[in-house]
C-alpha cells in the first residue's frame, strides 16, 4: 500500500518495533511479578480501564481466564469515586491499564484496592504519571508518546504485554514462540488491504463488529475506531451474544465485521456467518479465504497473537476509510488525547 501520511498511520506503523522492543524491556519486571503471583496466587483478577484500554483488559480477561482458570472481572470505578464502597479484594491480583495514567477514578480506584491489600499492577505507558505512583508494580508499555487522538500502538503494546505477563506467569512455550515472531507478524499484518469493505462501510450509517474468544476484544476497539475517527456508528458484539437480539437490527446490505478467531471459537462464527448471509448482511469475515466477502489475515502461531495482528490490519486501513467517508482520522470531532474522568 502507498504510504498514508496521516499521524494515525504513522504511529500504527511503528507497532512492531515497539513489541520487539517489550522483549528486552518487560523481562525483568514480568519475571519479577510472576515471581510475586506464584508465591501468593490470587483467586480472583479484577481490571480497571477506560477506552481503547478497556478492551485491552477484555483482551487480559480472556488470556488470563484461557491459560491460568483465574477469574476475571471488571471493576466500576465509579464504586470507589461516587459511591464510597471499596471492593474487598485483600489478597487478589489488580490490573489498571491505562496510556496515559491520568485518569482520576482509575488512580482513585487503584489507590482503594492497594489500600484493601490487592497486589496493584499497573499497564502504563507514561511511567511517570499519578497512575504509576499508586501501583505497587509498573509494566512500562514503551510505546513513546503517542500524539494522535485515536489510539493505535498503545493498545497493540498493551496487548502484547498481556500476553508476555500470561506466558510467563503460565509457563506457555507455544505463547512465547509466537510472541518471539509477533513483531514480524505485525509487519505483514499493516501490509495487507481490506478496502475490499469500503463500498459497504463508505456510506453506511451503522454497523456491526463481531468477534469472540481472542478477537472479542478486537471487535470491541475495531467498534471504538470507526465511531473516532470514521464518523460510523459501530457497535461490537460477542458472536454469542449477538444472537441474543442484535441480529434482529440484520437487513440487506447491513454491514458486519466479523473478526475470525483462529482457534474453537472459530466454528460458531464460521455458523453465524453462513446465516448472516442468507439475511443478506454484507459480511467481511477475516478468515483469508479471498473473494467478495473476504478479508486477508497475517497468521503468527497463535490464536491470541493473531488477534493482535487483526487489530494491526484494521488500523491500517482507518485513515483511507475516513478520508472517503469526509473525516478526518487524526483530529476526531469532540474528543482529546487524554480523558479525565471522576
Amino acid at each position: 500500500m502507498p504510504e498514508d501520511p496521516f499521524q494515525i498511520s504513522s504511529e500504527a506503523r511503528q507497532a512492531p518495533e515497539i513489541v520487539a522492543r517489550q522483549a528486552a524491556s518487560l523481562s525483568g519486571p514480568v519475571a519479577a511479578l510472576v515471581k510475586r503471583l506464584k508465591a501468593k496466587p490470587p483467586q480472583l483478577a479484577v481490571t480497571c480501564a477506560r477506552g481503547s484500554s478497556a478492551h485491552a483488559a477484555i483482551f487480559a480477561k480472556h488470556s488470563i481466564e484461557r491459560h491460568l482458570r483465574i477469574p476475571v472481572a471488571d471493576a466500576a470505578p465509579s464504586i470507589v469515586t461516587v459511591y464510597r464502597r471499596p471492593l474487598r479484594l485483600k489478597g487478589q491480583l489488580h490490573l489498571t491499564i491505562s496510556q496515559s495514567g491520568r485518569s482520576d477514578d482509575l488512580i482513585e480506584q487503584t489507590k482503594a484496592a492497594r489500600k484493601g491489600g490487592a497486589l496493584t499492577v499497573g499497564l502504563i505507558n507514561d511511567v511517570g504519571s499519578p497512575l504509576a505512583e499508586v501501583c505497587d508494580v509498573v509494566l512500562p508499555l514503551g510505546a513513546g508518546p503517542e500524539l494522535s487522538v485515536a489510539a493505535t500502538k498503545t493498545f497493540v503494546a498493551t496487548l502484547s504485554a498481556v500476553l508476555r505477563l500470561t506466558t510467563s506467569w503460565a509457563g506457555d512455550r507455544e505463547l512465547k514462540q509466537a510472541l518471539a515472531g509477533l513483531p514480524e507478524c505485525l509487519e505483514r499484518a499493516f501490509a495487507l488491504d481490506w478496502s475490499g469493505s469500503f463500498a459497504a462501510l463508505k456510506g453506511a450509517a451503522s454497523m456491526m463488529t463481531i468477534g469472540r474468544g481472542p478477537t472479542l476484544a478486537v471487535a470491541a476497539e475495531a467498534a471504538l475506531k470507526l465511531k473516532e475517527t470514521c464518523g460510523l456508528h459501530a457497535e461490537a458484539f460477542s458472536g454469542s451474544e449477538f444472537l441474543h437480539g442484535p441480529v434482529s437490527l440484520v437487513s440487506k446490505g447491513f454491514p458486519i465485521l466479523l473478526f475470525m478467531p483462529s482457534d474453537e471459537a472459530a466454528a460458531a462464527l464460521r455458523t453465524l456467518e453462513i446465516d448472516l448471509r442468507s439475511k443478506g448482511a454484507a459480511v467481511f469475515a477475516t478468515d483469508g479465504k479471498g473473494g467478495p466477502g473476504h478479508l486477508e489475515s497475517a497468521r503468527s502461531g497463535h490464536p491470541e497473537t493473531d488477534a493482535v495482528c487483526l487489530i494491526q490490519t484494521f488500523y491500517a486501513m482507518l485513515s483511507r476509510l475516513a478520508r472517503l467517508r469526509g473525516s478526518d482520522a487524526d483530529n476526531p470531532k469532540h474528543l482529546k488525547k487524554v480523558t479525565r474522568t471522576l
